[in-house]
């Protein structure tokens, strides 16, 4: 999941992970989705300040474990084209505590709007978001779940609907700076009600949470929810995100700057990667790599299940 102000991206990394607010500096050699204060900065009237995350901490060993296990499931997985080909079936859910945009009850225009930005960011890969059906809860409680809350099992338990391959997204205010988090592919078996995208209602395009406002949260959380890991994960290790053609970077990336190196043997970061932390007018693309593990993902826990 990734937060606006101090920790937390993406909740459920895998099954055999409960979620857990981290503390660590995202160059560390964890490759879970962990995270750290960035300083002194604070969150004003629910406005983003910067990308950080920390989800349970993964160790390099931990995650080439888990890496090994899909490599079983999968071993067909390198021999991919770079077209994931899925028709992605959408359920959302406008979680509000009362009428109108202030009360997180967004209007039917921004959430196709944010299909949009979907579709757009995904297209290149062989993967259209459909949107199936919209539904509205007032629930105050549930409006400010955060993840691994008894709210959010509550939540998800009573709204999800669909399959593996279907996709719930949840937009409500979680607080905290959160932006959103996601479930990845593998989780799915062990907790189905778990499963989905959970977003910031004002992250959405056209929303107030400057400069995260233009629908590419949804983008980077459903990235997770199809099995992408942050580039940064990993550091300057050679596995870092267990995707080729992404160069490694030492910690995650804000704003939008440009030149950025932090591995001298890895070629210049990838700051406008939909899987880093740059702003969303920086973020423009997934690579043909990610679109592979994408692929691969989708075929192993998702696609039919």
């Amino acid at each position: 999941m990734r937060k606006l102000h101090n920790t937390v991206v993406l909740g459920g990394i895998f099954s055999a992970f409960a979620l857990l607010g981290a503390g660590c500096s995202a160059d560390s050699t964890e490759i879970g989705d962990v995270g750290g204060d960035v300083g002194g900065e604070t969150e004003a009237a629910g406005v983003p300040v910067v990308r950080t995350c920390g989800t349970k901490e993964l160790t390099m060993e931990e995650a080439a474990k888990l890496e090994a296990e899909f490599e079983q499931l999968a071993p067909w997985k390198d021999n991919l084209n770079v077209s994931v080909g899925a028709v992605i079936p959408v359920y959302w859910h406008v979680i509000n505590k009362g009428t109108g945009i202030a009360n997180g009850d967004i209007p039917q225009t921004q959430i196709d709007d944010q299909i949009k930005v979907l579709n757009d960011a995904y297209a290149a890969w062989g993967v259209t978001f459909n949107l199936v059906s919209v539904d509205r809860t007032t629930n105050s409680t549930w409006y400010t779940a955060g993840p691994g809350t008894t709210a959010e099992k509550n939540m998800k338990t009573a709204l999800r609907q669909g399959s593996a391959d279907d996709l719930n997204v949840y937009s409500s205010n979680p607080g905290g700076g959160l932006l959103g988090w996601a479930t990845f592919p593998s989780s799915y078996t062990s907790n189905p009600k778990d499963d989905g995208v959970v977003l910031l209602f004002s992250s959405v395009p056209g929303g107030s949470a400057a400069p995260y406002n233009l629908g590419d949260t949804g983008t980077h959380e459903v990235g997770h929810w199809m099995g992408l890991y942050h580039t940064f994960q990993g550091g300057c290790q050679k596995t870092n995100d267990y995707v080729s053609d992404t160069p490694a970077e030492k910690s995650a990336a804000y704003g939008c700057p440009t030149g950025r190196d932090t591995c001298s043997t890895a070629g210049v970061d990838p700051i406008k990667n939909f899987m880093d932390y740059t702003d969303d007018a920086c973020m423009d693309h997934f690579t043909e790599g990610q679109s592979a593990r994408m692929q691969s993902m989708w075929n192993t826990y998702r696609k039919g299940k």
